[in-house]
């Protein structure tokens, strides 16, 4: 008797709560906080979800989800660093959080 079992528990976002919180501990880009599922798939097709406990941060550009306490802290300058504001990690100047790539030397943030 052979028996084939294809499928598992995966998470899937369901809801970006904020945009921006924080940065992946994967690749060092901007990570989302959002709500997230736990889907049951069987043969690939989803079977059963349930909502997670608590909200994780997630990165649209690696697809990692990882819990907020894990996260990189932000860039601080004392404090007097403006809002929605990066440091790009090549020249340590102030980016826009819009920026995907500095404006000065042209690195992806």
């Amino acid at each position: 008797m052979f028996f084939f079992f294809a499928g598992g528990l995966e998470q899937q976002v369901r809801q970006v709560v904020k945009s921006s919180v924080g940065k992946c501990i994967n690749c060092g880009s901007r990570a989302d906080l959002v709500e997230y599922d736990k889907v049951l798939k069987l043969f690939f097709v989803p079977v059963w979800r349930w909502p997670g406990k608590d909200n994780l941060l997630y990165c649209q550009d690696c697809k990692f989800l990882f819990p907020q306490s894990h996260s990189l802290p932000p860039p601080s300058n004392g404090g007097s660093m403006l809002p929605d504001a990066l440091k790009c990690r090549y020249c340590d100047r102030k980016v826009g959080a819009d920026f995907t790539f500095c404006p000065y030397c042209g690195t992806q943030l």
